[in-house]
């Protein structure tokens, strides 16, 4: 990092939830590293009237009350500004362009609304504030559906080429999501079986244990579908599907992702009564209903769950179905992929057909970032009955050195200007076009969300869905032997 150029990264948002939680912890950890371009000035903006002994003050109790240990603050402050700002008033921008230098490449993150993200590209370029090295960060998802992502692109693009723009999801900086081009791409191994004759299924959970928290109004014009299946989880379904790309650089590596979801079948109308089920969560111990969250509206019919099938219509992998799910208020945290191969096509043991369990291979990103492979095995001094074991890889124990979070990853390589990472807008334009037929179908064939106690899997619908291919989900208690 130390090679870079002088930056100064300009945070828009800087007491917003996403920035006091995420970002301004990544930064201050890159700095304890001494992974930030020094000099690097960070100045962060909001409407709150601090100044910057006023916001450093502020900031420090805040990542306090988070339990971090604050080792080289003193180091850190000296990086940190402020400059009230109120986007929709020029004053605060000419205010900004007093503060930045003309020799510093410049980072604008924007942690807001996405509806503030035009008024602040207009404020920045009626300000002169937009070089050619500059760089814009944005968050998705963008917009509620195709045309208004449209917009949004649209309104940045006026001011910021494609190359500068960095389009953020958060699970593409997790090592584990990282590692699966490794495990793809950097091994011979798997890629014979990495196709339509010897997998069975994929499966793609994402699963939280609390509820939405302070994004109640949010939430409530968003839904699972939007916030969690349109960015994460096709994104990282593009990854275990798609064609080696011929290097990492960005578009190569977006081009193949590109393919995949250019060869989703579409879903909608009646297709979605079967192919997809929604879920709203209801009061139990594990904490309130949906509904009674602040923020949400009493009658709403917004879902905090989605499970559905997808299919991917390649030679590599039509008829092969793809089961996602992600969910608020689960009964664990959990982040997985499971790609489950074909039965062994009969038992020459003493274990008949109906007990061998199919290989698996299980990623895993949180709550630990493992990976396991789930195999059958002779059991002990027992004949020759088999027993399923599994050979495990934690991530943490395997390297020495210590493991970058999701957005210190992320907020390095903006830095560095390496947009590999990062969503291109043909790619999120893409996932659009397969997500909103069914966000019309659940209107059109009134499909409601159905309801779920907190604190368990998801409404019974969803394991219907998988029963009637013969399969279950995966509850990620395999590596603890729970597991079916």
């Amino acid at each position: 990092m130390s090679a870079l150029p002088d930056t100064d990264f300009i945070l828009f948002g800087g007491t917003g939830d996403l920035a006091v939680r995420k970002l301004l912890p990544a930064l201050y950890r890159l700095h304890c590293q001494g992974l930030l371009p020094d000099p690097m000035r960070i100045v962060a903006s909001g409407r709150t009237p601090h100044d910057d002994d006023a916001y450093r003050a502020w900031l420090r109790a805040a990542l306090e009350a988070r339990g971090l240990l604050l080792r080289d603050w003193a180091g850190f402050e000296q990086r940190l500004h402020y400059q009230p700002l109120n986007v929709h008033q020029q004053e605060g921008f000419a205010a900004l362009a007093a503060r930045l230098r003309p020799d510093r490449t410049r980072v604008f993150y924007l942690s807001t609304a996405p509806s503030l993200f035009s008024p602040i590209c207009r404020g920045l370029h009626a300000h002169d504030l937009i070089l050619p090295d500059s760089r814009i960060a944005v968050e998705k998802p963008l917009g509620q559906d195709l045309a208004s992502s449209q917009a949004i692109n649209d309104d940045i693009g006026r001011y910021f080429l494609e190359s500068q723009t960095y389009r953020v999801d958060h699970y593409l900086g997790k090592e584990a999501v990282q590692n699966l081009l490794a495990l793809r791409f950097g091994n011979t191994l798997l890629e014979p079986l990495w196709r339509r004759e010897w997998v069975r299924d994929v499966q793609i959970t994402v699963a939280e244990q609390e509820g939405i928290g302070s994004r109640g109004e949010f939430y409530d014009h968003t839904g699972a579908l939007r916030d969690m299946v349109q960015s994460h989880l096709l994104q990282m379904l593009c990854i275990i599907a798609m064609e080696s790309p011929p290097s990492t650089h960005a578009d190569a590596v977006r081009d193949e992702k590109l393919k995949v979801l250019a060869a989703l079948e579409p879903l909608g109308g009646a297709a979605v009564l079967t192919h997809t089920v929604r879920g709203q969560y209801l009061a139990s111990a594990a904490g309130p209903a949906y509904r009674e969250e602040a923020g949400v509206q009493a009658d709403s019919q917004v879902e905090t769950f989605v499970a559905l099938t997808a299919r991917i219509n390649n030679w590599r992998w039509a008829g092969v179905p793809f089961f996602l799910r992600t969910g608020k208020r689960m009964h664990r945290r959990l982040a997985e992929i499971v790609i489950s191969f074909r039965d062994v096509p009969t038992s020459i043991f003493d274990t008949p057909l109906a007990g061998l369990q199919a290989n698996r291979i299980v990623i895993r990103m949180q709550p630990q970032e493992t990976l396991s492979l789930h195999l059958m095995a002779k059991r002990p001094g027992d004949g020759m009955r088999l027993q399923p074991v599994s050979l495990n890889l934690d991530f943490s124990k395997a390297s020495q050195s210590r493991r970058l979070a999701a957005y210190e990853w992320l907020l390095g390589d903006i830095l560095k200007g390496n947009l590999t990472l990062f969503v291109r807008r043909d790619e999120q334009e893409a996932a659009w076009r397969w997500i909103e037929p069914i966000l019309r179908a659940w209107t059109e064939v009134g499909q409601a969300a159905e309801p779920y106690a907190a604190g368990s899997w998801g409404p019974a619908a969803a394991e219907a869905m998988l029963a009637r291919h013969g399969l279950y989900w995966h509850t990620g208690l395999d590596l603890e032997g729970q597991d079916p």
